[in-house]
């Protein structure tokens, strides 16, 4: 079987095409007469045909080579559509990021990513997944993502995370809750007596929290699981227990009614990472949106949640009437 022609090769028939002349077509080509033959007698060869009949005076196209010109435009023009879609993929001037994101980084900071990486890269669709961090890991692995946005649950060495940014669990309570008394950075002695909303098991807030009450040796009574953190907000608001959430689910729903207070303990801490891969390289575009989110350093910050109001910062006022507090401990913006 022939083996199939190269750029090159094709642009060199072309060219001999339009011009009719070596000299003329070589001048297009930009290489030298001997070069542009030898191109044309390759192609010749490879194809096991004769294109052009040739003499001191002319050259013209045979039968054959006139029936293959009109195939040898349109590898042409695929070539070209190959060559822009592989500068366009290399600029990141378009093509597809597809993102696996914690629920709760899919409802804070990542939205505002896009928004910035959208208007730099108008030509770019961008897929987001937002699931729990078992499942980050399972599309990574299985490359149905560019990366992933989560927290590193264990020790795989085929995949490779960076530390991005850092959050907190906190206690979300009804603004009238006994909690709201309580000191400004909370105990886990503080709420564990009180039924919890925690999300399901295979979360990576559930996994962090049971680790930690393990390792305070606590007993709790978990009385409602919730796939998402707006559903547990939702419910804290409607007064079925306290929730255990990180920080960034102050921006992920709807705090009306609703306050959140630091607890004072070490293992409360999680580190979100950006995941991939170990052994693969990121797509140009993928790249350049991992690049967008260094380059905005709010997003790693407790500044992107300065628009609500914590409960350890907000002043304590003079008793209402009734004697109970006024100062509306709401988590919401001011």
């Amino acid at each position: 079987m022939a083996l199939p022609p190269s750029s090159r090769q094709v642009r060199a028939f072309l060219a001999l095409v339009q011009h009719l002349k070596f000299t003329r077509a070589a001048q297009e080509l930009n290489v030298s007469q001997p070069t542009l033959t030898v191109q044309i007698n390759q192609l010749e060869e490879q194809l096991g045909i004769k294109l052009f009949d040739r003499n001191k005076r002319r050259v013209e196209l045979t039968p054959a080579g006139r029936n293959i010109l009109p195939l040898m435009e349109r590898l042409a023009m695929n070539m070209d559509e190959i060559l822009l879609a592989a500068t366009d993929l290399t600029y990141a001037r378009r093509g597809i990021v597809k993102i696996a994101a914690l629920p709760s980084v899919a409802a804070s900071f990542l939205p505002r990513a896009i928004m910035v990486f959208r208007d730099q890269n108008p030509g770019i669709e961008i897929n987001v997944w937002d699931v729990v961090g078992e499942d980050i890991i399972k599309l990574v692995k299985a490359e149905e993502v560019d990366f992933g946005i989560g927290t590193r649950i264990s020790s795989d060495r085929t995949i490779k995370v960076e530390d991005y940014v850092s959050d907190s669990l906190c206690a979300f309570f009804p603004v009238d809750h006994p909690l709201a008394n309580a000191a400004p950075v909370l105990q886990i002695s503080d709420f564990a007596s009180y039924p919890l909303v925690l999300t399901r098991k295979n979360s990576t807030v559930r996994v962090l929290f049971e680790r930690s009450m393990e390792r305070e040796g606590c007993e709790v009574s978990v009385v409602m699981e919730a796939n998402y953190m707006s559903t547990a907000l939702s419910m804290v608001r409607a007064g079925v227990g306290v929730a255990i959430l990180p920080t960034s689910a102050v921006e992920a729903g709807n705090m009306t009614g609703l306050a959140y207070k630091l607890v004072d303990a070490p293992w409360f801490n999680r580190r979100v990472g950006i995941i991939r891969k170990a052994d693969r390289s990121l797509q140009p575009v993928a790249q350049r949106f991992i690049e967008t989110m260094h380059s905005m350093p709010d997003l790693r910050t407790d500044e992107s949640f300065k628009s609500v109001r914590r409960l350890d910062k907000v002043p304590a006022r003079t008793s209402g009437p009734g004697g109970g507090r006024s100062d509306g401990l709401l988590a919401s913006a001011p």
